[in-house]
């Protein structure tokens, strides 16, 4: 049984969009490594932009920059 654990920062992925990235994930395991679909869980966390570093700075302040 299959986990995969998406993590994402909480920037406007829709629903339509995590959809396609379970099913992706999904597909991928079948496919690759012949996992049942039906047994493979897959989460996405989303996470605040406060929550997440990159480089040992925080995202919502690289974001500000990016503007």
């Amino acid at each position: 049984m299959p986990y995969v654990n998406i993590k994402i920062t909480n920037e406007g992925a829709t629903a339509e969009q995590k959809a396609e990235l379970i099913q992706g994930v999904t597909e991928l395991l079948q496919t690759t490594l012949n996992k049942n679909p039906a047994t493979t869980v897959v989460v996405i966390d989303e996470v605040e932009t406060d929550n997440w570093g990159i480089g040992g700075e925080v995202v919502t302040e690289i974001r500000k920059r990016a503007k």
